[in-house]
């Protein structure tokens, strides 16, 4: 693959992540195509006040850390509730297909999501 052509891509791809934009540029130069997109979870945490949070991600450890350390990446609604536990994720595939997921788990009660949780279920993002 010519090199030009490599660097077209991997700017094409936005990365938030330093390690998925040098795998990225590892697949590119390995001629995998498929690789290029980051495979997106869905992921719900419990806070020490019993709630359940949810989000997307494209790597669940890191962005668990982020909740954890109560880093400016943090989401807002997870801050000063630590302890904080990662009680379910799933992949679910392409940005579009999470962002679908997660506003379907955000329409179910608690207990459907505890349903989930315990069942290790999955949810699809088609309706």
């Amino acid at each position: 693959m010519n090199e030009s052509i490599r660097k077209q891509r991997v700017q094409r791809v936005k990365m938030t992540d330093i390690t998925e934009q040098k795998e990225c540029e590892k697949s590119l130069n390995d001629g995998n195509k498929a690789d290029i997109l980051p495979v997106w979870y869905i992921y719900m945490i419990k806070t020490r006040l019993d709630t359940l949070y949810t989000g997307i991600t494209t790597d669940v450890a890191r962005r668990f850390k982020e909740h954890s350390r109560g880093s400016k990446k943090a989401a807002r609604y997870l801050r000063g509730k630590g302890p904080l536990e990662l009680m379910w994720h799933q992949e679910v595939g392409t940005k579009s297909d999470a962002l679908k997921a997660e506003y379907k788990m955000k329409q179910l009660s608690k207990g459907e999501k505890l349903q989930i949780i315990n069942k290790h279920s999955t949810i699809k993002a088609s309706s």
